[in-house]
């Protein structure tokens, strides 16, 4: 090759994309393998408005106008480093709307996503949810690399109960099967036999066909399992710390207040919420209900963002928040987002040995039949 065509290959070629940087020391095994790549410029400007006016439209009764300049030169950035790194966002349903609605490839509730996990053949998994869901992501693809923006986006419930726990539990009640729910360690994972989530918790355990069954961690969920089933639930004393804060006294408040509202709760909370409510279910299948029925007027008992979600594809839907955030969904945003694309971190790893027994927990919740 002459030195002049080398010359016009350099020069014609895109200065920024071309090559990967060399990742720094300390980088995860993901970025010294592929490398990271430059940080996009992040500017408001017309040629964003507009590439990204398409994406504010779903979301702008729930994000003000006056937000949008800061979020879109994210969304837009991180849409197109999706693309240079054979990537997709995997956004659970208590993400914030401009996650949910204007980066994400999949969206829904544990068991949603855990099967999206299964499909998908980028190769890269960026996870818009806490750490459980990325272990889960990981556990159905252990040759893709999958990151979670935020290490420190944990889980209450999930720190409730130990691998050690669950051996105890079952010298204490040998041979009884061990149903626990997705929203758990991989560690915890590892000690059982099925996982669930909220959506097919009384399906899985009425799948052993046995009289009794262990149900961990979450005690509100297993209680709600119990009355919708004959099998007999041992428990253990977890809880959520956003569902748990909602009161009966609260919405019965609400009620009072307008008696046609509709209030819908997530089974993660306290019985005597619960008896409150007009419908209980998981997160998807109260966003069905409400697509389903078009109330004048419904509550979400649940993380605070879902209502936000649900609202952009129910427009003609007024939905009172009574709010609990989470905290740890909220430490995913769209800076952390980016940075997990452009230095590819943080990546999430599990032990083989733990790995190969939670995998089979994992698979027979999303291979089993509805």
């Amino acid at each position: 090759m002459s030195l002049q065509a080398r010359a016009e290959i350099e020069v014609l070629g895109p200065p920024v994309a071309r090559t990967a940087i060399v990742p720094p020391p300390g980088s995860g095994a993901a970025a010294r393998r592929l490398g990271v790549l430059p940080m996009p410029k992040l500017e408001w400007n017309a040629e964003v408005e507009r590439s990204t006016a398409h994406l504010y439209e779903k979301i702008k009764a729930v994000v003000p106008p006056v937000e949008w300049p800061f979020f879109a030169p994210y969304v837009k950035a991180i849409n197109e480093l999706k693309q240079k790194r054979n990537a997709v966002i995997l956004a659970h349903n208590y993400q914030t709307p401009e996650i949910y609605n204007c980066v994400a490839d999949f969206v829904g509730d544990s068991l949603q996503l855990a099967r999206e996990a299964t499909k998908t053949k980028a190769e890269i998994i960026v996870q818009g949810g806490v750490h459980f869901m990325a272990e889960t992501s990981k556990l159905l693809n252990p040759d893709k690399i999958v990151l979670i923006p935020d290490l420190l986006a944990g889980c209450s419930l999930a720190a409730s109960i130990t691998g050690a726990d669950v051996r105890l539990l079952r010298e204490r009640f040998p041979g009884v099967p061990v149903v626990t729910y997705v929203n758990t360690s991989a560690e915890v994972k590892a000690e059982s036999d099925i996982c669930c989530t909220s959506s097919n918790a009384v399906q899985v355990v009425e799948s052993f066909g046995t009289d009794r069954v262990i149900f961990l961690p979450d005690e509100y969920l297993a209680r709600w399992v119990a009355k919708n089933t004959k099998v007999k639930i041992i428990a253990w004393k977890g809880h959520c710390e956003v569902h748990e804060r909602f009161t009966a006294d609260e919405l019965h408040k609400l009620r009072e207040g307008d008696p046609s509202l509709q209030i819908l709760a997530h089974p993660e909370c306290p019985p005597d919420v619960l008896e409150e409510a007009d419908f209980t279910g998981s997160t998807s299948a109260m966003s069905n209900w409400v697509k389903r029925h078009q109330p004048k007027r419904v509550v979400l008992v649940t993380e605070c963002s879902m209502a936000d979600n649900v609202q952009t594809e129910n427009p003609n839907v007024e939905f009172v928040r009574p709010c609990n955030l989470c905290p740890y969904m909220k430490r995913i945003t769209l800076p952390k987002i980016l940075d997990s694309l452009v230095y590819l971190r943080e990546e999430v790893e599990i032990d083989p040995a733990i790995a190969a027994r939670a995998r089979r927990a994992v698979e027979r919740m999303v291979q089993l039949k509805n």
